[in-house]
């Protein structure tokens, strides 16, 4: 559940400019994020540490079309392309699930796997896909640090959702391996937490 807190941040001239006109959208466990004027938004963090680690992501994988656009960066926020659609979550129970989500995803999971991620996974609520079903990415983190190489927190999700099983059809016909792999690593542990 976001916590309130407290938020500052210097901003520069332009984005100090395009604030006035701010409108909230949402708080996280890391930060704030408002709308800003021209399809932008604006993150603003708790810590600049976590900020530093996101805006790295973010520049890094710059040229991928899961991750929104970063226009500027101050030690305390970040100014991005606003993402359009809804939390896949929110998504499936508006619009329900489908194969072309699914291949979607799949290509999402191949695409952290290009650039290189340590971790092969993204909560639902990290991810937003747009009615023409474009998907993309809100909060990357931890992608480069920490070792997950299935999709756990999203087949947890889906699960959630009522939509695990449909998902995993969808990736045996794409993928069949892969498939195979992420159902056994999920179901085990699902078998671990059992015993905790």
């Amino acid at each position: 559940m976001p916590r309130t807190y407290s938020y500052s941040a210097d901003f520069d001239a332009e984005t100090e400019r395009l604030f006035k006109d701010a409108v909230f959208l949402g708080e996280g466990h890391n930060g704030i994020v408002y709308e800003l004027p021209n399809n932008k938004a604006i993150k603003i963090f708790q810590e600049a540490k976590c900020c530093k680690e996101e805006g790295e992501i973010l520049k890094r994988v710059s040229k991928s079309k899961y991750f929104p656009r970063v226009y500027n960066m101050g030690k305390f926020y970040i100014v991005r392309d606003k993402i359009q659609g809804n939390r896949l979550d929110t998504y499936i129970k508006k619009k329900g699930f489908s194969y072309e989500i699914s291949e979607g995803l799949y290509n999402l999971l191949t695409e952290f796997k290009r650039l290189k991620f340590t971790k092969i996974d993204a909560r639902c609520r990290d991810i937003y896909i747009s009615d023409s079903k474009e998907i993309m990415v809100i909060d990357p983190k931890q992608c480069y640090s920490k070792k997950v190489n299935y999709p756990r927190h999203l087949m947890k999700g889906l699960e959630k959702a009522g939509v695990l099983e449909s998902f995993l059809e969808d990736i045996r016909i794409i993928n069949k391996k892969s498939a195979v792999e992420w159902e056994k690593r999920y179901n085990q542990y699902l078998q671990y937490r059992e015993l905790e």
